[in-house]
């Protein structure tokens, strides 16, 4: 069996959300690979809203929101994109680097929506599934090591 990437979106309301909408409604074409949780905003997207996504069988997690400078929540998306970068280096620490990327997308802009899950999903391919996903066994330190950083 072929392996089908399972990558879950964090999106904001008001801009991502929108442009992935306009994609399907123009019925632009891109791999459904992507389940969609929608947000108020970015910035109220947790770090453990990403841990726990992952924990939950993900391959990987895109978080995409307003443009630098546009987010209708003035500082979400900014907040946002520490987060993912603080998350990153976490997951890079545990060998599950390149598993998370954060993305800007205007809501006129389906598109770079198609674009970005198009390169989230060729990603994921060449890095093939999580070693988190049910059934395959982590090396207990690293399973030590996701704990602390939830607890934390």
């Amino acid at each position: 069996m072929e392996f089908q990437p399972k990558i879950l979106a964090l999106v904001c309301t008001y801009c991502t959300y929108t442009a992935a909408d306009m994609a399907g409604s123009a019925r632009m074409q891109y791999p459904a690979t992507v389940r969609i949780v929608k947000y108020l905003c970015t910035g109220r997207i947790d770090l453990i809203h990403i841990l726990k996504a992952f924990e939950a069988g993900a391959d990987a997690v895109m978080v995409s929101g307003c443009e630098a400078g546009s987010c209708h929540f003035l500082e979400g998306n900014l907040r946002a994109r520490e987060r993912v970068e603080y998350a990153q280096k976490l997951l890079a620490e545990v060998g599950l680097g390149g598993r998370l990327e954060m993305f800007e997308v205007a809501a006129s802009d389906a598109p770079k929506w198609v674009a970005a899950v198009k390169e989230m999903t060729q990603r994921v391919e060449a890095l093939g599934p999580s070693p988190l996903r049910r059934g395959r066994h982590l090396h207990p330190e690293v399973v030590e090591q996701l704990e602390n950083m939830v607890q934390s």
